[in-house]
């Protein structure tokens, strides 16, 4: 009689009990610390209420200045990035382009290579001292354009997300029915015309989304500013400066302005989501696009632009790694190769950077994956009001800088019963809940992919709901969740705005190595690091495309 009671317990329970883990999980590690953060901003260190810090913010024209000039650059970043990646995209998907598999591959490194590296490799060639500087100046009697403040920050973002637009429209493109377009044709809407009144409109969602997207990264994008920016203040800058910053710290203004970071972006996220809805509407493409050869001089300057902007995106990396065997002295590269760079990173932290960086990248990948696994199945399979407020949960570091959630969570476990705070604990944690929405989203669409019906039919065979889950289920979502595992893995070991906050020297990773070194003005040490950041990104993108087998993603 006890085994049959446990058994109908956990047949009945087994899914609410996952539901209120994951509930009472996310309020401790997430509701919790972002309302400790927003009582840090509103209350004084006595316990009185004030909305002091908020008004400081906002009566002051140097702080209201940060937010414009985050809105302006990102703004900025979004349209250039939909200006070059569109009709890269449409050149891609519509016609049969030679190498095309090198230009995605290369797309996706770009995307999601570490923000901060572009920026230091930028520096390297088109600063003050840089190598293309220094060529125009010398040989072409050219002074070239400053690359620092606003230019430079535009310059760097937008060759770095263009190709996040042109690998979201690829697969929207790829959806269009081609009967569509013959269809528009025979009514005489035809060329340029037919591209921005039929196909546009056709993928709108997904251009909606990917701008989304590119904003967002462009607006919580801290080390690209903090590195080139110099007098150009922006949001995320300007939230480290006044917590940990070198002329004094005031957690509480950094507190506020937080807030009004975690407001600023929820508020764009909800009007993309608006503006999406206005063109709710689902293509099924019945008749996909035959792909045209390009031909004559059209063709030629179609390879032109696909190569050209994808060799100008894809060199930093290129110039990094070549750097890392340049012999140096500091902030100065001498004649000569060696191996000199990576043996001074064998003796500043270069060993225990790489045992953190895979110590925590794993640990955090493991509660993704688990987590991400049984979030999907409870939101797709068991969808009800409490598990749709898990699934919305998880999705706020999504739209959230990096930073926000490093200082919320230093505030919530830096003293009372959970003391974390320089631990390795609380890096795990946060680039847990970084990075989880990455995988949840890959595993929800894969789980919609798997019919109910052979669930049941295992069940119906004798099998247990539990063993159905385990030996049937999580098998045939095995693809998307390890395509969105791969995709967080490389996003965990390339995050920097919130480790920047949370690590110390015993958890020190390979990005806050290479930072590091940047920082300091020792760029051949930094050039040593980041060429290995760069070649394990590389690694992990390359199984993801090995794994995934496709060229729709979600990044």
């Amino acid at each position: 009689m006890q085994q049959i009671r446990e058994q109908k317990f956990w047949k009945l329970d087994l899914w609410k009990m996952a539901t209120i883990f994951f509930l009472v999980v996310f309020a401790i590690f997430l509701v919790y610390p972002l309302l400790g953060l927003l009582k840090e901003a509103v209350f004084t260190s006595e316990g009185d209420f004030t909305l002091n810090e908020f008004a400081k913010f906002f009566s002051k024209p140097y702080y209201r200045q940060t937010i414009i000039n985050s809105f302006s650059v990102s703004i900025a970043v979004t349209i250039v990035s939909l200006v070059i990646g569109i009709p890269f995209s449409y050149f891609y998907s519509f016609y049969s382009i030679k190498g095309s598999k090198l230009i995605y591959v290369l797309s996706i490194m770009c995307v999601m290579s570490a923000p901060f590296l572009g920026a230091y490799s930028w520096i390297l060639l088109l600063g003050r001292s840089g190598s293309i500087t220094i060529f125009f100046k010398n040989y072409l009697g050219i002074n070239l354009k400053n690359i620092y403040g606003f230019s430079g920050i535009l310059l760097v973002q937008s060759l770095k997300l263009f190709p996040l637009i042109f690998i979201y429209m690829n697969g929207a493109f790829k959806d269009i029915d081609s009967s569509l377009l013959e269809v528009s044709s025979s009514l005489g809407c035809r060329g340029i015309n037919r591209f921005f009144k039929v196909i546009l409109r056709l993928v709108m969602p997904t251009m909606l989304a990917a701008a989304l997207l590119v904003f967002m990264r462009a607006f919580a994008d801290f080390g690209t500013p903090l590195l080139i920016g110099e007098g150009y203040r922006t949001f995320p800058v300007e939230i480290y400066n006044n917590y940990l910053g070198e002329h004094g710290q005031n957690k509480n203004f950094a507190a506020a302005i937080s807030i009004i970071a975690i407001l600023v972006t929820a508020l764009v996220f909800f009007i993309q989501k608006l503006a999406t809805s206005k063109f709710n509407f689902t293509i099924n493409s019945s008749n996909p696009i035959v792909k045209k050869k390009p031909k004559g001089i059209q063709g030629i300057l179609m390879y032109i632009y696909l190569y050209g902007m994808m060799a100008i995106s894809f060199l930093p990396q290129v110039y990094i790694i070549y750097l890392s065997f340049r012999n140096a002295n500091q902030a100065v590269f001498l004649d000569g190769y060696s191996l000199g760079n990576y043996s001074l990173a064998l003796d500043r932290l270069l060993g225990r950077s790489i045992k953190n960086t895979l110590i925590m990248g794993i640990g955090a990948l493991l509660i993704i994956i688990i987590a991400s696994v049984f979030i999907a199945y409870l939101v797709v399979r068991r969808n009800n009001f409490a598990n749709n407020v898990i699934d919305t949960v998880s999705m706020i570091p999504y739209i959230i800088p990096g930073s926000v959630i490093g200082i919320a969570l230093t505030l919530a476990f830096n003293s009372g019963y959970l003391v974390m705070t320089g631990t390795m604990t609380i890096m795990i944690l946060s680039m847990a809940m970084r990075r989880m929405p990455y995988t949840i989203r890959s595993a929800n669409a894969s789980l919609m992919q798997v019919p109910m019906t052979t669930e049941e039919a295992a069940v119906s065979l004798g099998a247990s709901k539990l063993k159905t889950f385990v030996r049937i289920t999580v098998p045939m979502m095995s693809n998307g969740i390890i395509s969105g595992a791969i995709l967080s893995w490389v996003a965990i070991v390339t995050e920097l705005s919130s480790a920047i906050i949370l690590y110390n020297n015993s958890t020190i990773t390979l990005t806050m190595s290479a930072y590091v070194a940047i920082s300091r003005g020792n760029y051949g040490l930094a050039a040593a690091f980041s060429a290995i950041l760069t070649v394990l990104t590389s690694l992990s993108l390359i199984l993801y495309l090995h794994v995934s087998k496709t060229e729709d993603i979600e990044v």
